[in-house]
Formats: C-alpha cells, sequence, structure tokens
C-alpha cells in the first residue's frame, strides 16, 4: 500500500508513462481528453510550482478545490498534494490560503466559493482543450493561463505520510488517505491493470474516481453527463474492464 498521494501517482506514472492514465469524456459537449500518465504529471507539477512558486505558499497550507469531476480538477487536487499543501473539498467554508472554482460558482454564495476566505483564487472553465477563459472573475486569476507559465517538474521536499491531505472538518493524513482509497478499491473491484468507466453523476466523490483507482494503480474513464446508448461502445473502445454506473 502507498503511504502519500504523490508516490502513489510516482508508481502508476513510472510503470508505463506513455500509455493513457486519465481520459476525459463530457457527452454534453462532445470533449473527450486523453492524458498519457506523463501529461498529468506534468500538469500536477505545474500546478504545484504555480501553488509554491507564483503563490508563495508553504507545507501545510490549505487550498480549496470546489470543482465538479474533471481531469483538470485531477491535476490539481494531485498539485496540492504533491507541494505538501492539504486539500479542502466543497463543505462548510473556511479560511484557506488559495482557492480553485468555476467562474459561475466564483461569485455565488448560493454554491460557496464567494463565503470562502482566500488570498489566491484562481478560476478555470474546464474548457474543452483546456482553453483560457474569455472573461476572468473580478479578483480572480485564470488557472489555465497562468499554470501555464510553470515548469514540468516539481523539486520541492517530499512529503511524509503523516502530513496533512485533507483539510476541514474532517482532516486526514496521507497515509489516512491511502488506507481509506485502497479499501474503497477493494469495494468498488478496482484492481491494479484495470480500466475503469466512472460515470461522475453516481460517484462524484473524489475518494471514487481519484483516490481509489490511484491506489490501485488503475486508469480511468471518467465520463461526464454519460450517455446510456453510448456506454457498451465506449467501453469497448476504451477497453474497459470496469465499469462503475
Amino acid at each position: 500500500m502507498y503511504t502519500t498521494i504523490p508516490q502513489a501517482l510516482s508508481s502508476v506514472v513510472g510503470h508505463d508513462p506513455t500509455t493513457p492514465l486519465l481520459t476525459w469524456y463530457d457527452d454534453a459537449t462532445g470533449d473527450r481528453t486523453e492524458l498519457s500518465g506523463a501529461t498529468l504529471d506534468n500538469w500536477v507539477a505545474k500546478t504545484a510550482n504555480l501553488l509554491i512558486d507564483g503563490a508563495g505558499l508553504a507545507p501545510g497550507d490549505a487550498v480549496a478545490v470546489l470543482l465538479p469531476p474533471h481531469w483538470q480538477t485531477a491535476a490539481i487536487v494531485l498539485g496540492v498534494s504533491a507541494a505538501g499543501l492539504a486539500v479542502s473539498f466543497p463543505g462548510r467554508p473556511q479560511p484557506v490560503d488559495a482557492l480553485f472554482t468555476t467562474p459561475s460558482s466564483a461569485t455565488s454564495s448560493a454554491t460557496g466559493a464567494a463565503d470562502w476566505p482566500a488570498a489566491d483564487r484562481y478560476a478555470t472553465g474546464l474548457l474543452p482543450l483546456a482553453m483560457p477563459l474569455r472573461e476572468v472573475p473580478p479578483g480572480y486569476v485564470d488557472y489555465v493561463t497562468e499554470v501555464r507559465n510553470y515548469g514540468d517538474h516539481f523539486r520541492g521536499a517530499p512529503v511524509a505520510a503523516d502530513d496533512l491531505a485533507l483539510a476541514g472538518p474532517v482532516e486526514l493524513s496521507h497515509l489516512a488517505v491511502m488506507r481509506t482509497a485502497t479499501e474503497r478499491a477493494a469495494e468498488l473491484g478496482i484492481t491494479t491493470g484495470d480500466r475503469v468507466l466512472i460515470d461522475t453523476r453516481v460517484y462524484p466523490d473524489p475518494a471514487d474516481w481519484l483516490f481509489a483507482p490511484l491506489a490501485a494503480g488503475a486508469s480511468v474513464v471518467l465520463c461526464a453527463n454519460l450517455t446510456t446508448s453510448r456506454l457498451a461502445a465506449r467501453a469497448e473502445s476504451e477497453k474497459v474492464s470496469v465499469l462503475l454506473t
């Protein structure tokens, strides 16, 4: 069992960096984005460098990720973890050191982002081809535009098993997250080498769509607005071995 989130990612990427690790579909927009292990790892490193070198955060600081399941959400969460920072997921607003959200929720108290005190705020439209925002909300920086300025390799201090991984009402260390993810992978029937198709409407929790497959050493086909009529053909074309729908 892996003891930290970065260790799990490094192992999965190192096994074969060229094969697809996360493939994203949105049937509402027709978007399909395929990331190899190496490509996802580059986005993770860029995000970690953005937070440490750009925002000036330090290990132990907290970062709110108020985003739905998406390949960019995966890159941001894993980048926060690689930097030794703690992730806060949607829930009761609390002070954090940085925040990621979508433009629609950036100023809406109904969705929570406006109620989270944060010194640095990043917005992303989760657009096809990682397109930048046409209009950036006041007080925010466009994540996609900004993150491209940073290096593909992160050389920060290694993360320890007892470092804080999740912040919020329930705080969990990296070791605790990996233990829970390993148990969850077993419950979902995910094993090493599996290719897992996940319906984000059914499994919106990062514990299911991100951490469990990562802990098991599996790749993911993440589907938003999944059209049932396309399921069989997609599972076949993507060589899916586990369906979570």
